[in-house]
């Protein structure tokens, strides 16, 4: 991967960006101070604190989350618990399907993700070879063009390989644990759910919940009565999900506790998945890396209006493209760069067990392209298979505005017979037959006329068999005709879920810069909309008359909601604007002599350093405009006298 850039055109430089974070307490690892204790031999890794200025973010962003969709689009928000049955999660497949592929350095004892070791493998290679041809005195070995293309075609389709395939690429390309050079072991599944049991017993199994979906599609049947069966309708979740990652290196990228807000908008299939607010977004071209691409081993992006994308069914429907847009316009305002977002295509392989097409909002970062947001339609996997496993009733029913006429086939168990030859047997048979499909229906009938017994297929029996024959006392099948007033259906469920905390890091890389020509002066240029603190408040000097004018703007701006905070300290006032910008502390007030004599006040625009100056009641009517965003910082400036005294920042 070429080297990141800074919007000031440096090379992004991640140590010093991480110590800064650091150093301003945006987050740090858990636990820390156990790290050094003598007898402390537990694994904190992937597990962070945030400190007040990521608190405050985090709570920006959601609140903005809430606007954006939940307010927005009339969803129904649920929070739901963390502890999850086990029978929940094996019922929609976590318990069998939700792992990764990981391989054992047996030399060191470490476990790494495989995916990621090929990656980081060859992503190091490449880069070697690069630095080896720009430098001949290098010693680091010069690939040739077919293994550069070999390595690149590889990396454009890693998210397609399955275990096997990557153990067969470890072999071939000889892939060694980085931290040691030892050859690892072939990479076996490891299930990413935290697993744990309640009670003293011990007797009941659970997990922490790897995602809110669950708790949504088990509150379907009150959702939908709490709008009156009124279709479609989205609800909502946020809360904190836990995946047991294999080896968490990345920061906030890949941890084992995370935030996370999801969606789940319920539509009728019978609708091909159409929006009634498609029309508001079609122009909005959106940054595509589609399955074709990756396929051919590229990683080119197209862009595309997401009306072309849905009628050229690059995206399947409009629902899931109305989500894509919607998400898209969601990370611009929170302070995405939009040249370093795409819309990334799910790969056959990796795509999940319940979805039927997904798109990732991918943003760019130090670490390469990260999922933030995964757009999933996931059909009508789960409202199905919870209904068939509890025996409850998890559809639609609607009046047909004109009664249909259906002729279908139907097959009858003469129960009074069922129970007293099958006995334990009884249900999963009566289970087996109601599943079947009319094709087999019509199959089966005509097998049970001609020979008097059919062949069910069935779930395992008490015999360990996989099937029962039915004869005909017992079963029959015949063709009925029913007038039906009312239609009942499954809905589909497309699905945006958002990692909080990956989309608050990649913004914090993307608005991060330094001064020209002094790369001590950083800078967070977060949107007001986001940034933990709004207004810095600054006396120009410990002048007894300057505490009441700052006592005052600040109990003015807490009462409109606008976070600000005092510095007072004895530093110069370049010194205490530089630190808050390192905040992201977008505006900063001064209180000055000026300020005893007629009671103005200069209003700083963080990035450009601009100060307008004007009468209390104008600053504080321009912050007001400012973080309701109905005010640019340019209509600001061109309305209000510019500050062209002395500079207070020297």
């Amino acid at each position: 991967m070429a080297n990141l850039t800074t919007s000031s055109g440096d090379v992004f430089n991640r140590p010093q960006f991480e110590s800064l974070l650091k150093r301003r307490f945006f987050f740090t690892e858990a636990f820390e101070v156990y790290r050094t204790a003598p007898n402390y031999k537990g694994d904190n890794r992937g597990l962070y604190d945030y400190g007040p200025p990521g608190c405050g973010m985090l709570a920006n962003i959601v609140n903005e989350w809430r606007k954006h969709f939940v307010i927005e689009e009339n969803m129904l928000e649920v929070d739901c618990t963390a502890i999850t049955p086990e029978a929940v999660l094996k019922t929609s497949g976590h318990v069998d399907r939700f792992a990764d592929w990981m391989c054992r350095d047996p030399a060191k004892g470490e476990y790494l993700r495989a995916d990621h070791l090929v990656e980081s493998v060859l992503e190091t290679r490449l880069a070697n070879s690069r630095l080896a041809a720009a430098d001949p005195q290098s010693k680091m070995e010069r690939l040739d063009s077919a293994k550069v293309e070999q390595y690149q075609e590889i990396l454009a389709k890693m998210d397609n390989y399955d275990g096997p395939e990557l153990g067969k690429l470890i072999r071939e390309l000889d892939i060694r644990n980085p931290n040691g050079d030892g050859k690892v072991e072939e990479p076996t599944a490891f299930n990413l759910m935290f697993r744990s049991t309640i009670g003293p017993s011990s007797a009941s199994p659970v997990y922490f919940r790897p995602e809110t979906a669950q708790g949504q599609f088990l509150n379907f049947r009150k959702l939908l009565d709490y709008c009156q069966g009124s279709m479609p309708f989205a609800s909502a979740c946020i809360g904190k999900s836990y995946r047991n990652e294999i080896s968490p290196r990345s920061g906030l990228l890949r941890v084992r506790e995370f935030l996370m807000a999801e969606i789940e908008h319920f539509v009728d299939p019978e609708s091909n998945k159409n929006h009634e607010r498609f029309s508001e977004i079609a122009e909005i071209e959106l940054p595509f890396l589609d399955k074709k691409t990756q396929l051919s081993g590229q990683t080119s992006i197209s862009s595309m209006p997401i009306g072309k994308a849905v009628e050229t069914k690059l995206v399947d429907n409009e629902t899931l493209g109305y989500f894509l847009a919607r998400v898209y316009l969601f990370l611009l305002k929170i302070g995405v760069d939009p040249q370093k977002l795409r819309f990334r295509q799910h790969l056959d392989n990796e795509m999940a067990h319940y979805a039927c097409d997904c798109w990732d909002a991918e943003l760019l970062t130090s670490y390469g392209w990260i999922e933030c947001v995964g757009c999933a339609d996931r059909s009508a996997y789960d409202l199905t298979v919870h209904s068939r496993e509890t025996g409850t009733s998890l559809t639609v029913k609607e009046a047909r505005a004109t009664p249909l006429e259906i002729t279908e086939w139907k097959a009858t168990l003469e129960k009074r017979l069922v129970g007293p030859r099958f006995k334990k047997d009884a249900k999963k048979i009566e289970l087996a037959v109601g599943q079947l499909d009319q094709d087999h229906l019509r199959q089966l009938a005509t097998e049970l006329a001609g020979k008097g017994v059919v062949t069910i297929p069935t779930d395992e029996l008490a015999n360990g068999a996989h099937s029962v024959e039915l004869t005909s006392d017992v079963c029959s099948i015949r063709q009925t005709t029913r007038v039906e007033t009312t239609r009942e259906y499954t809905p589909n469920v497309i699905e945006p879920s958002f990692g909080i905390g990956r989309i608050l890091y990649s913004i914090l890389e993307h608005v991060y810069w330094s001064r020209p020509q002094d790369v001590a002066r950083e800078v967070l240029s977060l949107p007001i909309l986001v940034a933990p603190v709004k207004v810095l408040l600054v006396p120009l000097s410990n002048n007894v008359g300057f505490k009441p004018v700052i006592k005052a703007l600040a109990s003015r701006l807490r009462a409109m909601g606008i976070a600000n905070n005092v510095d007072s300290s004895s530093v110069s006032i370049g010194r205490r604007y530089a630190r808050n910008d390192e905040l992201g502390t977008p505006l900063g007030i001064t209180v000055d002599f000026y300020t005893l004599k007629d009671g103005s006040v200069t209003l700083r625009e963080r990035d450009s350093r601009v100060q307008v100056r004007a009468s209390q009641d104008e600053i504080v009517e321009a912050i007001r405009n400012l973080t309701a965003g109905a005010e640019a910082w340019d209509q600001v400036a061109r309305r209000l006298p510019v500050f062209t005294g002395q500079s207070q920042e020297d």
